[in-house]
This record gives structure tokens, sequence and C-alpha cells, in this order.
């Protein structure tokens, strides 16, 4: 589910599902927090690179795993699970690049927005597409995106559920460096090699510095997910998803 790959003082953490798209499951969730338990107190890493394998960076959370949940209270753990590793990374005290090909969907870019620096290709494309499915971001998009780009457009990713290309995140301050088709990873191995030649008690302070508390919004973001899982449509918004159809809403 994710394979590590440690070389130049980067480890490259790869979300290993092709066959899924790189679906965020609950085993990603526990082999992520692994790895970066495992790699915390590792000297030879200064810096982390987080990608996908095969066509895209991920899909977003696995909606097999999402409509297994039965109760708001199944789901909100869940979407908990994801929060919590989120975290972590973010507070990680080594810096992380995500590079992203094919598309960055849901959790795919909730993941994105919890490292510390994005490669996109261009015309990669990235959103948050809960609002189509008659639900929210619940990872912390909400929280994370309006901090990275100008209010009015992370409204518009949330509320119309429309992605923007690799060039548009580019554009608007979402990502930090953009990267021909096929070379993401490449572009993102670079910027984690500059950041990792420097001092790693300049790296962490640094984080430490410029991270803006919002583990309260984050759960109340949470909380509010979980309890539009009960609302009919959110049950609609997936049976469309299902059968390829636009949504039918009643605010219900």
């Amino acid at each position: 589910m994710l394979t590590v790959h440690i070389g130049n003082r980067v480890a490259v953490l790869t979300l290993d599902r092709p066959d899924r798209l790189n679906a965020l499951s609950t085993g990603v969730a526990d082999a992520l927090r692994e790895a970066l338990d495992s790699l915390r107190a590792d000297e030879d890493v200064r810096a982390l690179v987080i990608t996908g394998a095969g066509r895209a960076f991920s899909a977003g959370a696995d909606l097999t795993e999402i409509e297994a949940c039965t109760t708001a209270y199944e789901f909100r753990a869940f979407v908990e699970r994801l929060t919590t590793v989120f975290g972590e990374l973010e507070r990680f005290p080594k810096p992380s690049v995500a590079a992203i090909h094919g598309f960055a969907f849901g959790g795919g870019l909730e993941l994105a927005l919890a490292c510390d620096l994005r490669v996109a290709e261009r015309g990669a494309r990235l959103g948050l597409p809960e609002a189509r499915l008659g639900v929210l971001p619940g990872a912390g998009g909400t929280q994370r995106l309006p901090r990275l780009v100008p209010v009015g457009i992370a409204k518009e990713m949330i509320l119309t559920g429309d992605p923007i290309t690799g060039e548009r995140a580019h554009q608007v301050g979402l990502v930090n460096e953009l990267a021909d088709p096929g070379e993401a990873l490449t572009v993102a191995n670079a910027l984690a090699g500059r950041l990792a030649a420097g001092s790693p008690l300049a790296l962490a302070a640094g984080k430490r510095l410029t991270h803006n508390d919002i583990e309260q919004a984050i759960a109340h973001e949470r909380e509010t997910v979980a309890v539009m899982f009960t609302a009919e449509d959110r049950a609609e918004g997936l049976r469309a998803f299902r059968e390829r159809r636009p949504g039918e809403f009643h605010g219900r």
C-alpha cells in the first residue's frame, strides 16, 4: 500500500494502489503513520517526497470503505483516521513535498495540502469534488485550502467541486512548482534535495514558526461532515456517482 525509498537524504513515499488509483483507505493511513514514525528519528533523512504509483497521485478516499460505513460514527472514525495522519505529516519536523501527476482529488488533494510544498505536472487536475456527492471535504480540505489560496478560489473549488489544472493551481499559489508531463517526481526530488541540504534545526524550526494551529477547526470540519453522512443528499450523491449521472439533491 505504501513503499519507501531513501536516497540522498530524501525519503520518497509512494502510495502503491495503482489498481484503485491510490485511493486512501485506513490501511494506507496506517502505513503512512508507520512510515512517519520510522523516518522521524532517521538522521539520514532530511526531507520527504510523497507521490502515487500508476497514472494518478490519488483519487481520494476509498469509496468502497466509505460505503461500508453504516453509521455517522463509523464514517467519523474513518475520517478521523485520515485527519490524524495528515496532521502528523503537517507537524512532521522534516519538510515534505507532494509530487502530483494525473489527478489529486478529495482526500488525495487533502494529503497534498498537508505537505509543506507541492509540485504538479502541467495538465494535472486538482480538486475537492465532495460537494457533487452531497458532502464536503472532511480531512482538512476546508481549512487548509483557504490558507494557501485566495478565499474566493477556495470557496469556488469547495462549493462547485470543479477541479483546476496544474497550471491554474500554480497561478493561484496552490502549487509551488510546475513540471512537464512525467516529470513531477523528478522536480519534487530536486526541490526536496535543496531542502535536505539545509540545517535540520532550521528546517524544523521554520515549520513550527509558520504552522498555523488549525486542529480545532479541522475537528469542527470532521464533526460537520459526520453529521452530513446521515443526510439523504449524501446517499443520493454516492448513488449518482456510481450510476454516472448528475445527483438530484433536495436539501434533506
